[in-house]
This record gives C-alpha cells, structure tokens and sequence, in this order.
C-alpha cells in the first residue's frame, strides 16, 4: 500500500485554529529595496496593501515562494507568494477586490504501511550519493537498519584526495569527484532545481534544511545549496542515519553479486568479504563502469541510453550579469546571474547549457586512470570570477557503433582519452577559445577569460577529441546562444574538453515494483538510469525505499 496522502479542504471540512492563506503575485520593484535587509519589511506593506488590511490584522506570514521577473531589464521586479496568518481570514474570499488569495495547501502526510515478508538481513544500499542517502535515511527511519557501503571515503577525506589531484593530478580511482560520501553532486553548485513534479519534493528540499541547508532552498525558485555548504549537509544525514540504527561502511566495494534461485543471496565487498542480503539497493552513480560490467556478467537486464557529450564554456560573471540585468546587474537583491539555453539543428542534433555555475570553477573529474573529465562547481556565494555551464550536444545509442550494453561507456572513454592525450598526458585539459574554435583554429593562450580549471590547461584544438558532428552543433548553438544571451560567442571565453558524465551511458532495467531481473536488487538514482540531478534521485531513493517497505516487514 506505501504511501497515502490525504489533503482536506478546510473550508468543506470546517477546521478552525490556524488556518493559514496564501497569496500570489506579490511584485516588488528593485527600485523598493535598497538593502537585503528591508526584504521583508517591504514585503509586509505589499502584502497589507494587497490585502486591503490593517498590520493588526496580519498575525504573522512567511515566504512560500520567490522569483526574479527580469523580462524588462529597466524594471526587474521579485515576485513573491506568502503564507499569512490573517484574522478573519474567510472574508477575503468574499470580497470581489481581493486577488490572487487561496487557502494555503495542506502538508501531505506520510502515512507507511509495511509488508509483512520478514527480511532475514538487513538491506544493503550501494552507493551514498543523494539517491543513497535518501532511501537510508527513509529506511532508518522505519526500523530496517540498513547498512550502506561506497567505494569512496566520508566527504572530509574525500576533500584531500580531490584536492591532491587538482594540485598534483595524483588520482585517486575510487575517491574522488565521482566517488564517496554525498556522489557528484556535492563537487558541483548543488542545484535542487528539477523537472519532475512529485510531492516527494517539498520533503527533500526540509530534510536538506534540517541537516543545514540555508532555509531559502524552501521557498526560492532556483534553489541551490553550493559545493561548500553541502558537505556538512551529507555529513549530518549521514550522522542521522546512524543515529537511526543504520551502518555505514566506506572504501567498501561492491564487487559480485551472490545470486541463487534468480534472487539476490549476498554481496562480495572488496572482493574478500561475503554479506548476506536479501535487498540490495544500487545507487551507483553515473560513472561506476566497472561495477556495471560485473552486473552485466551477472545477467542483470541493461541497455543503453542516450547522454550528452561536450565542453564547459566559461565567461566573466559580469558578462552574464548584464546580458540577464542590465543596469541593475549589480543590486545586492540579484546575485549572480544564470542562464540556460537550448538549440535544435537542422542537422537533428541538439545542443543545450547544463548545469551552469554562476561565480564558480571548471574541476577535473575523472575516475580513471588515462583520461580527462571536466565537470562544474560553485560555492554558496557563487562569488568567483567566471560562470561556466556545460555546452552539450545529445547522442544516442546509434553514435556508439555496438549492440554491447555497455557502449556507451566506452564512447565516453575514448573521448576522455583523447582529451588527455591532448592536454599533455598529465590531467591538464586542453582548451580553445570560443573566436578561435569558431574559426576553426589552434589557441596560443588566453586572453581576458583566465581559465580556472585545476590542475591547468593546454591550448588545443577541441575537434581533436570531439566528434565532428559535435564540434559542429556547438558552433552553430554559440552563435545562436550569442544572440538570445548577448556575448555568449565572446571571443575570449573558453572551452574546456571535455565533458562526458551529464548523464548515466546505461539504463539498469526495472519493473513496477522498482525491481531489477533478480528478484531483490533495485536500481535507484541516476546511475541507474532513473534520474537526473540532486533532486530527482534523492526523490527516487524515497519512492524506492517506499517500495522496500511496503513489501517487507522492519529488521
């Protein structure tokens, strides 16, 4: 049964107590706020005036949502929706000059329902990035005491590894950006910003609150947690999640699966310890390649599934600041800037920015030996020098040139080695500036835009290790970025190959109830092939802890 959520309209229902509104469309003018400070001072006046009501009529409110209205750059505006405890709140909804006012919605609450199949183990979560973590901490929660291994270390020792390989380009295979405590999203901006629309949503955003995340992620309509804020964060799930009878275990790789009667038995660790399980969680993450060719030789159904491939583009903030706020681009209410774009070729390919990091850095992000990966990262004041976002161009399991389930791996190693061939054999990466790219011609060196990738770059030319048809969709979608964001095709900006993680290379098949060909192993997260960012795998974690225990009875 899992999950049943229940919502009672008050009015019908005739619940009294603190019954809250909420009202939309608040706008405020930059030109209102001369402090961050006065934010909510002036909001409450828009609210009263909005209302139509006296401050002693207004008990309290708070903040349900904020955006920014920059479609006219000379009267960008925040907009605001708020909760507010009003007195006589019914005889708004009678009044005809009252606007844009509904009940606020109800909280949905968790109602589980456990199985009662008895698990004879404790049920084992590979991998501890959000979607790991997350169906941990749901498990814990509800007396299933999961253990939960990864092959990387606790976020802290995990810093000095990364750190030593962006200094020293000294790799570390199994801790690193890919690897260990919190997966990749906790070395990038930490965007909760998502596509899907599942309740499950609201209550991510309140746990990443509840274990430090700034309370704005709440209500902001583009959150973000930032690289440095969020390592504490997964430190204090983790915490919890031991705190609730849950076990963690790092540096532990899951290297077989013990498999009898078409149902998961156990899990070799490290390749010398056997763990008895029943339910085996796979949060692997995107870039766990060889644990996906043991799956493969163990029979569990994978195919292939289209990603993007391509560099980071890096501009000065300040660019992308005016191109979005004109002359307000600097008002202490806006911060920095962010974009995302789209193009659709006639050739039928499709390029688009990913995962843009205002005031942030280009990383190494490799987890293999021989080969050059860059990802994005910014800190929570997003305050560096340069933006950058991944500039992609989707491919599919035609562009592999194999039936193999693991091709697409493969595509995204040659491309990688390429790119470390290219950059000198030490894990510099190589580099072009954008008018050089388009005219097709090998960089000398850099101008305006300094490069902030570590441990360095190399001037380069990108077709180099790039697919032509790549190479080529990137140009035109510069050229027509450059005109929905003016200075996109900034002859200084610079490209840095390459970029071949946007998404997981495989699908690890799933039926309805969440689970894989051998009875007790569920694929979760991105890596399996079932989401695509922080938000989206925490959430399925959840729903695949939800499945877990509607089957099965607590430990």
């Amino acid at each position: 049964m899992g999950m049943v959520v229940g919502v009672c309209c008050r009015k019908k229902c005739g619940v009294k107590g603190n019954i809250m509104i909420r009202v939309s469309n608040i706008k405020i003018r930059l030109a209102e706020i001369d402090d961050p400070k006065d934010e909510l001072h002036v909001l409450k006046q828009k609210l009263l005036i909005k209302l139509k009501i006296p401050e002693k009529a207004l008990k309290h409110f708070r903040i349900a949502k904020k955006s920014v209205d920059a479609r006219k750059k000379d009267d960008i505006c925040l907009v605001y929706s708020v909760d507010a405890d009003v007195k006589n709140e019914e005889l708004l909804f009678r009044r005809a000059d009252v606007k844009d006012v509904t009940y606020t919605p109800d909280k949905e609450n968790e109602i589980i329902v456990h199985g009662s199949e008895r698990l004879e183990e404790r049920p084992v979560i590979v991998g501890m990035g959000p979607a790991g973590l997350f169906a941990g901490l749901m498990l814990s929660r509800h007396g299933y005491r999961p253990i939960l291994v990864d092959r990387g270390e606790d976020v802290d020792s995990r810093v000095e590894k990364i750190e030593k390989f962006w200094d020293k380009g000294i790799l570390d295979p199994e801790s690193n950006v890919q690897f260990g405590e919190g997966g990749a999203g906790t070395f990038s901006d930490g965007k909760l910003t998502t596509l899907i629309n599942d309740k499950r949503c609201a209550a991510v955003l309140e746990e990443f609150v509840k274990a430090g995340a700034p309370k704005e992620i709440i209500y902001h309509y583009k959150p973000h947690i930032g690289t440095d804020l969020l390592r504490s964060v997964v430190k204090n799930i983790r915490n919890e999640i031991i705190a609730n009878g849950g076990e963690v275990r790092f540096r532990t790789k899951v290297t077989d699966l013990i498999i009898k009667d078409g149902k998961i038995h156990a899990v070799r660790l490290n390749d010398n310890e056997t763990l008895r399980c029943g339910v085996v969680l796979l949060a692997l993450g995107h870039s766990a390649r060889d644990t996906f060719e043991m799956l493969k030789r163990r029979g569990v159904n994978i195919i292939p599934k289209p990603f993007s491939i391509g560099v980071r583009i890096e501009h000065p903030q300040k660019l992308i600041n005016f191109a979005q706020y004109g002359d307000a681009a600097e008002h202490p209410m806006l911060g920095a800037a962010d974009y995302k774009l789209a193009y659709h070729s006639k050739n039928g390919r499709s390029a688009y920015t990913f995962c843009m990091c205002p005031g942030g850095y280009v990383v190494a992000a490799a987890s293999e030996h021989n080969g050059v990966v860059t990802n994005g990262m910014s800190e929570y004041k997003r305050d560096g020098r340069n933006a950058n976002a991944a500039l992609l161009v989707g491919v599919t399991p035609g562009d592999f040139m194999s039936d193999d389930p693991l091709a697409g791996v493969e595509f995204q190693r040659k491309w990688e080695r390429l790119a470390f061939k290219l950059g000198g054999e030490s894990y510099m990466a190589p580099a072009q500036l954008v008018g050089d790219f388009l005219n097709d011609r090998k960089s000398t060196g850099f101008g305006s835009v300094v490069p902030t990738y570590r441990p360095g770059v190399v001037p380069a030319e990108l077709k180099n290790c790039l697919p032509a048809y790549v190479v080529e969709t990137m140009k035109e979608a510069i050229l027509y970025f450059d005109r929905k964001l003016k200075g996109f095709a900034l002859p200084d900006g610079v490209l840095t190959g390459v970029e071949t993680r946007s998404s997981s290379p495989v699908r690890i098949l799933r039926n309805e109830n969440f689970t894989a060909n051998i009875d007790g192993v569920y694929p979760v997260g991105e890596g399996a092939g079932y989401a695509g960012g922080i938000m989206s795998s925490a959430v399925d974690g959840i729903r695949v802890a939800e499945k877990v225990m509607e089957k099965y009875s607590p430990i």
